[in-house]
């Protein structure tokens, strides 16, 4: 999806070019600039930044203030009278999508005057709420429901993606992201290149160690090399789907189709938890 401020951006790199037009090579290096650039954000990050900028914009028109260039005053105002309605890590957000959007204009907003950073503080104060942590599993409640996936192909897929989620402690979109080739087996057991997650922004990469579990029933090895073998996959994505016919697909899994998994195997009647998986 292309950044919703790409054609500010564009702007921005005529000017910068000047009378004379660039190179063919400039032009291409220019280019795949944008690329890149447009690619800094995860595509559901910059869905949010363009609502949350227009937000803004509509407020701004009906209070009778110019959006651009915006200034912390105006800022302010704007996470003052939305303060009581809304979280603070959207109101932050917001922010950072103005400060975004006023760096591509070339006009740099001071997210840290006290206009903005003391309305955020004051608002924390007087209407934040402590942040809801998501509740862990239990070891009884991980056997449960290693249990409830049954033994057929998508059974072994679910198992593994929950055990390795658990043993991992990774978040839906760093497990549906794993390919074969990030998979490393050892004496030991197994480790995992997370090539990138949402806490890795700048893309660098982390490796996790997974040990042999204790019991074959809930050890995240065994289970995806149950998987991996009874499914057939030897490259590409790890965890993929399997159709109503029971043939597994090429296409990797997306990372609500793990909640959807979990909610699935938890809606048994013998079956009762109360906890989220991380997004």
């Amino acid at each position: 999806m292309p950044s919703p401020f790409t054609e500010a951006r564009k702007r921005q790199l005529a000017r910068l070019g000047g009378a004379k037009p660039p190179t063919a090579r400039a032009a291409v290096a220019l280019a795949k600039s944008q690329a890149y650039q447009d690619a800094a954000d995860a595509p559901a990050t910059l869905r949010a930044y363009a609502a949350d900028l227009a937000n803004y914009q509509a407020w701004c028109e009906r209070h009778g203030f110019a959006p651009m260039p915006a200034t912390p005053e105006i800022v302010g105002a704007y996470l003052a009278a939305a303060g009581e309605g809304y979280a603070l890590p959207t109101l932050r957000r917001r922010v950072a999508a103005i400060a975004r959007a006023c760096g591509v204009a070339g006009q740099p907003l001071d997210t840290k005057h006290p206009a903005i950073r003391e309305t955020l503080r004051g608002i924390a104060r007087k209407h934040g709420t402590p942040a809801r942590r998501s509740a862990a599993l239990t070891t009884a409640e991980v056997r449960k429901l290693s249990r409830a996936c049954g033994t057929g192909l998508a059974g072994l897929r679910d198992r593994a993606l929950f055990l390795v989620g658990f043993a991992g402690a990774m978040r839906r979109s760093e497990l549906v992201a794993l390919d074969v080739a990030h998979v490393t087996w050892t004496d030991d057991g197994m480790k995992l290149l997370i090539a990138r997650s949402k806490t890795d922004a700048e893309g660098e990469g982390a490796e996790i160690a997974i040990p042999r579990g204790h019991a074959p029933e809930t050890c995240p090895v065994t289970a995806l090399q149950q998987w991996l073998t009874s499914a057939g996959i030897s490259a590409g994505p790890l965890f993929r789907k399997v159709n109503r016919g029971g043939a597994v697909e090429n296409a990797r899994l997306v990372a609500d189709a793990v909640r959807q998994i979990l909610l699935k195997r938890t809606a048994k009647p013998s079956f009762r938890l109360d906890f989220t998986l991380v997004a």
